[in-house]
């Protein structure tokens, strides 16, 4: 076995059932709805328990309870865990909520106070984004189910030059329902990262100047947010190295296909640390504790200057966060290599 034991608690996400959404702005990506295998499970957990102390699995990655006998997986993934305990944080499954009277009351008996939905405009839009149609309805419908049951909806909006003014309307919709049904309601607006399957809503991503303005009081991080063109200007003199690094915790997805990625950025092939099934445990577990992939070694061959110097566009007016903007020069970079080095157009 290697000497590659450690004592951070290995957070394993697998995707082992899919998702019933293909939305435009998954950070992930989109990958296949494949079932795992019977047996996945322990076989994913049993790869890492000889080098691991603290495990907490997860059996989802994209859509949690999103499987049939989902309250019988939950106490498996609590079972499986080793010295830890996996959490719910404020995710669960809108496609459940309006098919499932049980589970929104099941969610409470687990802690859960608040669960967050999103919303991308109007319902031919939401339709569109979340990638099927009478997701919007769903959504309206799963707010009522959990005003019902004491769970508070958290909405948030993902905004960009195509749905601006739509955004507008489900704020005064979300006013609404806090001065009618629910003063508790959460409601928040981003553009979100520029990663993944967001990434190629690029053209379309909200220029600052162009959020309206009374959407800024609800604008989640509005405060730090900048221009493109600002990023630039940020980044030109950082001789710095891109530095991509897990902290207390280590969390790991595991795709379908037994792939393995850190939770940095999407899961694409140049962040693809080695697969479960065909690299050896040890050389995985390696990797993993060292941080030692294809990506982050090519990381050290460049510096934010540079990158922004020629992947970054300085006449933007395009709304990112810095560490947002950094996620999304480093993957046009990876990009360029894959192609050999010729710079995206």
């Amino acid at each position: 076995m290697s000497g590659y034991v450690t004592d951070k608690t290995l957070s394993v996400c697998a995707d082992m059932f899919g998702c019933p959404n293909r939305c435009l702005h998954c950070w992930l990506g989109h990958s296949p709805n494949v079932r795992m295998e019977d047996g996945a499970d322990e076989y994913i957990v049993g790869k890492f328990s000889p080098y691991c102390e603290k495990i907490e699995f997860y059996s989802w990655l994209r859509e949690p309870d999103f499987c049939d006998g989902y309250k019988k997986r939950w106490e498996k993934d609590l079972a499986l865990s080793k010295n830890a305990r996996p959490e719910r944080f404020g995710l669960a499954s809108f496609w459940r909520i309006v098919r499932d009277e049980d589970y929104v009351p099941w969610l409470k008996t687990l802690g859960v106070k608040k669960v967050q939905l999103t919303l991308f405009g109007l319902e031919k839009t939401t339709d569109r984004y979340v990638g099927r149609r009478g997701a919007y309805g769903e959504i309206l419908k799963a707010t009522d189910i959990m005003i019902k049951n004491g769970v508070t909806p958290r909405w948030q909006c993902f905004i960009n030059e195509e749905n601006k003014d739509e955004i507008v309307k489900i704020y005064g919709l979300a006013r609404k329902m806090r001065e009618t049904v629910c003063p508790e309601l959460e409601f928040f607006v981003h553009e979100g990262s520029c990663d993944g399957e967001n990434r190629k809503l690029y053209p379309i991503r909200i220029n600052k100047r162009d959020i309206p303005e009374e959407l800024i009081p609800v604008y989640f991080g509005y405060g730090d947010l900048l221009t493109e063109r600002e990023c630039c200007l940020a980044l030109e003199n950082d001789g710095s190295q891109p530095y991509f690094h897990n902290g207390d915790g280590i969390v790991i997805y595991i795709s379908n296909e037994y792939d393995v990625f850190f939770n940095f950025t999407n899961m694409s092939d140049p962040w693809k640390i080695g697969n479960l099934v065909s690299t050896p445990a040890d050389e995985l577990v390696r990797m993993i504790v060292c941080e030692d992939t294809p990506a982050l070694r090519l990381a050290k061959k460049t510096s934010w200057s540079r990158l922004a110097e020629t992947f970054g566009d300085k006449s933007s007016e395009r709304a990112f966060s810095l560490d947002d903007y950094k996620i999304f020069l480093f993957n046009k970079y990876l990009d360029s290599e894959a192609a050999g080095g010729k710079k995206e157009e």
